[in-house]
């Protein structure tokens, strides 16, 4: 079997440690090297993962010139995805992208033709891609069992992206309020706020869950409180040829969903011709109502199988059997989501319904 030469760069995001866990578990992947200008910040997640420091670079250029990998996995803030990615593709590996896409439609494709010039694959990783409940609810939608897809309702966040680490381990809610002056989250400049974070999520599973269909217009607007640079809360209303579509984003949920669902419940609503499927973040079931069974029944989730089970499973699997990236983690199907995200951010600032940019 092939070997795959990984490598992290940029640890903004802390779903980077998650993602070298998953690279480092990996039989076929040779994790070779990280690289941040803040090692301060890196040191305490190689010692959780068990990697040695030698693996440390503090110039991303002698990593890859040094180690020439087949994967980069990027994690950077939102505003600097462009930047990276033009960075390090030069250098020729595949590139893996934590969620979101990009701060605009713009950056969105420059990265697209960066990857492109390049010769390689981009993948967008969305982790609520891999929830069992939502891959359940896509599968039952491609089998016709609600007819066709006509409307998303989306809601998601969690308590605030301060607190929880790597692992979901969790932070008090006093070092969250003390980090946010510091954190990029929280940064206009660095395109921080919950709108940027959570609404690619819903808008980009959506447009999977609508086969690839794109709004006509779009209708949003922000809760910002005054003492911060951006918003925590946002409602976004998307007109298809086919309806009204609805995705709400909100860092300040009284619960997590992966500890405790919230009230209203973090996931998708799908309404179809023909049923209806609510699918929750980690729940065990989905629920499904159709024309002869309109009070409606629960579905057991499916169990994600090697290596349709996690991203970087995923993302080798096709790259080793020269497959294109599908669905939610495919530029073209992320790429409509970005185009809602910009749309949406442009009607949240002039307070007004906007056409699809793009």
């Amino acid at each position: 079997m092939r070997r795959w030469k990984v490598v992290g760069i940029n640890f903004d995001h802390m779903h980077m440690g998650d993602l070298l866990r998953q690279a480092k578990a990996h039989r076929q992947v040779d994790l070779v090297g990280v690289s941040d200008e803040q090692p301060e910040r890196v040191w305490p997640i190689m010692e959780r993962l068990g990697l040695d420091r030698s693996l440390f670079f503090g110039d991303y250029r002698q990593l890859l010139e040094k180690t020439k990998p087949d994967l980069a996995i990027l994690c950077p803030a939102t505003a600097d995805h462009a930047d990276w990615v033009e960075k390090v593709a030069p250098f020729g590996p595949h590139l893996f992208v934590e969620k979101p896409f990009a701060a605009t439609l713009e950056q969105a494709d420059r990265m697209i033709a960066a990857a492109h010039k390049s010769g390689r694959q981009m993948a967008i990783n969305w982790p609520l891609r891999w929830v069992q409940s939502h891959v359940t609810a896509k599968r039952l939608c491609d089998e016709g069992l609600i007819g066709q897809v006509i409307q998303v309702h989306y809601y998601d966040g969690n308590r605030g992206p301060l607190r929880h680490e790597m692992d979901k381990i969790e932070i008090s809610s006093e070092q969250a309020i003390q980090r946010k002056s510091a954190s990029w989250f929280y940064q206009k400049q660095k395109e921080g706020g919950s709108m940027l974070d959570y609404l690619g999520y819903g808008t980009t599973l959506g447009t999977w869950y609508l086969d690839g269909r794109a709004p006509i217009e779009v209708t949003a607007t922000i809760d910002q409180p005054a003492e911060l640079e951006v918003d925590e809360q946002s409602v976004t209303v998307a007109r298809y040829d086919t309806g009204l579509s609805k995705f709400e984003t909100h860092w300040g949920t009284f619960t997590d969903p992966w500890s405790f669902q919230p009230q209203p419940k973090c996931g998708f609503v799908l309404v179809g011709r023909k049923g209806t499927i609510s699918t929750y973040d980690y729940e065990s079931t989905v629920r499904v109502q159709t024309e002869n069974k309109p009070e409606g029944y629960t579905v057991a989730v499916d169990e994600l199988k090697f290596p349709f089970d996690g991203p970087i499973n995923y993302v080798l699997h096709c790259l080793e059997t020269a497959q294109p990236f599908e669905g939610p983690l495919s530029p073209r199907i992320a790429r409509i989501g970005q185009q809602i995200v910009d749309t949406a951010a442009r009607s949240a600032r002039e307070k007004r319904t906007v056409k699809l940019l793009g």
